[in-house]
Formats: C-alpha cells, sequence, structure tokens
C-alpha cells in the first residue's frame, strides 16, 4: 500500500465513448465537421463584422467578443477530441492537461460573462433609444469587454496551480474527452477541499451572471410591456431572441450536467460524457448559425 500510495501518475487517461472505441473513426468525421463549421462561422462573423462600418456598433461588438469565446473553446478542446476520435491517443500530460482545463474553463467564463452584458445592450436600446449612442460608446463597450475578459483569466488563473500542488497517485482516468478541473481533482490522492471550494465558488459566480440575466430579462419584459403599440413590442421582443437561444444552449447543458453529477444515483457514464462532448460541439456551432443569419 505504501508503494502504491508513492506512486506518481504522470500520464491521464481522456476517454473516448465507452463500448464504441472501435467506432471513434466514425465519430471523428461528423466530430471533424462540426468543428470545422464553428470555426469557420465565428471567423465569418468577425470579418464581417470588421469589414461592414454598418455593423460598427455595440451589439456587433459584443458579438465579435462571442465569436472569440467561441472560437477559444473550439481551439482549446480540439486537440485532444481529435486525437481520441481520429487516433485512440488517449494520454494527456498533466501540465498539458491544467493547461487545457484553464483555456476551457477561461472561454467559458468569458462567454457568460459577455453574454451578461449582452442584456444591458438591449435593454438599453429598448428603454432609451434615444440616447442608446451616447451611453454605449465604443471606448465603454471596449472598457466592459475588457473587464470580462480579466475576470475571467483571474478566475480561472489559481486552477492550474492547485491542481499541480495535489498528489496524484494510483487513479488517471478522466471522465471525459478534454480536462475538466472537477474531473481532474477528484484523481487526487491529497487533500483536495481547496480546490473543491474554490472550484464551487467559481460555479456560483457563473450562475450568478445566469440570475443576473434573468433580471435583466424581467427588466426589459416590464419595459416592453409599458409599450402601447403592439407591433413595437414585437419588434422589441424579436431583438431579443437570438440572445435567448446562445443563452439556453449555453446554460442548459451546463445546467443538466450539474444536476445529473449532484441528484442522479444510477446516471449513464456514456449520457454524462455525450452530453459534455455536445456541450463545447453544439455550443461552438449554434451561435455562429444563428448569428451569421441575423448578421
Amino acid at each position: 500500500m505504501s508503494v502504491l500510495n508513492d506512486f506518481k501518475v504522470n500520464l491521464f487517461l481522456l476517454i473516448g465513448i465507452p463500448g464504441l472505441e472501435h467506432a471513434h473513426i466514425w465519430f471523428s468525421i461528423p466530430i471533424c465537421l462540426m468543428y470545422l463549421v464553428a470555426i469557420m462561422g465565428n471567423c465569418t462573423i468577425l470579418f464581417i463584422i470588421k469589414t461592414e462600418p454598418l455593423l460598427h456598433e455595440p451589439m456587433y461588438y459584443f458579438l465579435t467578443m462571442l465569436a472569440v469565446s467561441d472560437t477559444g473553446l473550439s481551439l482549446s478542446s480540439l486537440p485532444t477530441m481529435l486525437r481520441i476520435f481520429l487516433f485512440n491517443v488517449m494520454g494527456i500530460s498533466p501540465d498539458a492537461c491544467f493547461a487545457q482545463e484553464f483555456f476551457i474553463h477561461g472561454f467559458t467564463l468569458m462567454e457568460s460573462s459577455v453574454l451578461l452584458i449582452m442584456p444591458l445592450d438591449r435593454f438599453l436600446a429598448i428603454y432609451n433609444p434615444l440616447r442608446y449612442s451616447s451611453i454605449l460608446t465604443s471606448n465603454r463597450v471596449a472598457k466592459m469587454g475588457l473587464i470580462s475578459a480579466i475576470r475571467s483569466i483571474l478566475l480561472v488563473l489559481p486552477f492550474p496551480f492547485t491542481l499541480r500542488r495535489l498528489k496524484y497517485c494510483q487513479k488517471n482516468l478522466l471522465s471525459h474527452s478534454y480536462c475538466l478541473h472537477q474531473d481532474t481533482m477528484k484523481l487526487a490522492c491529497s487533500d483536495n477541499k481547496t480546490n473543491v471550494i474554490y472550484g464551487f465558488f467559481v460555479a456560483l459566480c457563473t450562475m450568478l451572471d445566469l440570475a443576473l440575466i434573468v433580471l435583466s430579462y424581467v427588466l426589459i419584459l416590464k419595459t416592453i410591456l409599458s409599450i402601447a403599440s403592439l407591433a413595437e413590442r414585437l419588434k422589441a421582443l424579436n431583438t431579443c431572441v437570438f440572445h435567448i437561444c446562445a443563452v439556453l444552449t449555453f446554460y442548459v447543458p451546463i445546467i443538466t450536467l450539474a444536476a445529473m453529477h449532484r441528484f442522479a444515483k444510477h446516471k449513464s457514464l456514456l449520457v454524462v460524457i455525450l452530453i459534455a462532448d455536445m456541450f463545447l460541439l453544439v455550443l461552438s456551432l449554434m451561435n455562429p448559425i444563428v448569428y451569421c443569419v441575423k448578421t
């Protein structure tokens, strides 16, 4: 037992789809296509907004931030996903794993922050359209984007350092096709209480973003109902539809996974893995499709 406890894990093993390892090469085809569409779609949004002067306004600046975070999420998970499904290579070094989870969590928090800022844009446009341009200037939008990025980096910066100080002795099999903080810390054979507490704090920050988004839409709905014309009400609601789709695409898988991990006693590992994989793939895929149509 002493020898086992002193054994240091030098390689983590990621997981593909349990029981279907022989079919990984077939799964790689739709996965590659989804990554290609996601990256090309987000790059198209960035290119159109940059080259079209009519789109140089706050709503599209926020959309640029969303496209950047989606692209970052795709590129962060792409290496391990393709290695697993194309070449059946499951191993990843601890340092590479910690770096990957830093970028995945960082871009996830950045997306949550941008989704929180976007209802503010819609609220100002509906509540006070005459002063909208003077309130949300390009300079203020840039500052909001910078604050969101700094917030995301500072929140996830402790993750790789706290994970690295842990000892990994016997277990080295992770539960997903990419590295996540909550998944990696469970493999530690030393005390991970600090990781648990801080991970819970970061999760609360994400849920706080969701609560503020809901509050924003309560205020938006209250403002819309005060508009006398039915046509104007529908027009105002229509400007929020795309953002609501983005919010649902982002938060529903997160809440579903959290509920399954917390409350499901006999959860299927296959279902959990598929939801986790689809979270990053569908999230990065749907936003470009929805917003490319709008743009």
